[in-house]
């Protein structure tokens, strides 16, 4: 089934999920400072999948670590939205259980689309101050943390959004697995060994206690491109 359709009204939206990481797992150095590890090829890869998507969901702590706005980057991926029926440019939201987000952030700087805040009971009321004066919208969804599946629901019910793509980082990712709300992995291994005990991985979250515990997946497609492989799995639920 083309994963641009549903053949009924769904109640969440798609979820695919797109991250690059080292032959080694990680995901960036300990000091989880973001670095481009992917090539160019990479970088068209993230942008064809935001040409997709009606909504990009990233953690606080990646949009806080570096220049990212969460863009649909060339006119041509732009144009290519239109085309497809989509927004010109896609909603931009980001979470935090805490509400503990950098308003200083370069994302906050870009108002080329709508910013919408998920963050839980546990935000105090400055924070929420704060945070409601640099997003379009804040939404309290979750008590100690945020209820993804409840986001979700919101998300597709209040904005629209048939089709959110997962951008991390890794603790965002794990809540998104352990809600079973991924249906689809972009995941590009590229020529790099980062190392470390506390480098972070594209899962992040509380671990599964045993392999048949663990989060399934079929490989959908591979393809190789310079020193890099581009894989796509289905999450099985």
């Amino acid at each position: 089934m083309n994963t641009l359709q549903r053949t009924k009204k769904p109640t969440l939206p798609f979820v695919l999920m797109n991250m690059a990481m080292s032959a080694d797992g990680k995901i960036a150095p300990p000091e989880r400072q973001f670095f481009p590890m992917g090539s160019k090829r990479d970088e068209n890869h993230l942008y064809e999948l935001r040409a997709t998507a009606d909504a990009i969901i990233s953690g606080a702590r990646t949009i806080g670590s570096s220049l990212v706005t969460m863009g649909v980057g060339e006119d041509k991926f732009r144009k290519l939205r239109l085309k497809r029926g989509l927004a010109e440019y896609n909603l931009r939201i980001l979470v935090s259980g805490s509400g503990s987000i950098n308003t200083t952030s370069e994302i906050f700087r870009h108002r080329f689309s709508p910013i919408i805040i998920l963050t839980s009971s546990r935000a105090s009321k400055s924070s929420l101050k704060r945070l409601s004066s640099v997003a379009d919208e804040v939404k309290i969804i979750g008590d100690e943390s945020v209820d993804l599946v409840g986001a979700c629901q919101w998300l597709l019910r209040k904005w629209g959004v048939k089709r959110l793509l997962c951008e991390g980082g890794g603790e965002l990712n794990a809540a998104f697995f352990r809600s079973n709300l991924v249906d689809e992995l972009h995941l590009t291994i590229c020529p790099a060994i980062i190392g470390g005990r506390h480098s972070p991985t594209i899962s992040d979250g509380p671990n599964y206690r045993t392999l048949k515990d663990a989060k399934r997946l079929k490989l959908k497609s591979q393809k190789h491109h310079g020193n890099e492989l581009f894989l796509v799995y289905k999450v099985r639920k």
